[in-house]
């Protein structure tokens, strides 16, 4: 895959870990996604030449103590599916009104290089959270994630819009704008 930067002309080669099922797994247990991700990207980049990087990325929803947070992927157990984490989410938001709603979306992602750290970068969206789900795109919590901006769930949006307004797509722009400090 090729990543373009507008802040500099040099396409990216982007590629999967070579063997990365055969790697020693790294444990998500730090208490931010930012951990997370700083975590993950120096244990990988121990196993390649190049450079590595890797995210982690969840739900925030303040009126439930920033639930489910950087345990959004097992949010309703290790092995639930996405509608059984919306289910759950939705279980507990019941009682939740208007402000109480509210909710967003963090991407953090850390770029590192034989065990060094050399960037993190992290950014959000900010949404609220819909009594039922609208949409049949994304994942996760899309479904569930309105966004005022657009008036769509991010279940609803184009690819091209999610691209510009997720987290993701925020947080991995802020990683190109500085990768050419890394080179």
């Amino acid at each position: 895959m090729l990543a373009q930067n507008v802040a500099f002309s040099t396409p990216l080669e982007l590629a999967l870990l070579p063997e990365f099922e055969s790697l020693p797994p790294f444990a998500e247990n730090a208490p931010t996604f930012a951990e997370n991700a700083a975590g993950k990207a120096l244990h990988y980049s121990r196993f390649q030449e190049g450079m590595v990087f890797a995210d982690d990325s969840g739900l925030v929803v303040p009126s439930l103590g920033g639930a489910p947070g950087v345990h959004s992927a097992r949010y309703a157990g290790e092995d639930a599916a996405n509608s059984q984490r919306i289910e759950k989410l939705l279980r507990e938001m019941r009682t939740k009104t208007g402000a109480e709603r509210a909710a967003y979306f963090v991407c953090a992602i850390a770029l590192a290089r034989q065990g060094r750290a050399l960037a993190v970068v992290t950014d959000r969206v900010d949404g609220e959270i819909l009594e039922v789900p609208r949409g049949a795109g994304g994942f996760g919590y899309d479904p569930v994630f309105y966004f005022p901006a657009l008036k769509k769930t991010f279940a609803e949006l184009s690819e091209k819009d999610k691209n510009r307004y997720s987290h993701r797509g925020k947080a991995f722009r802020k990683l190109l704008a500085v990768l050419p400090s890394m080179l």
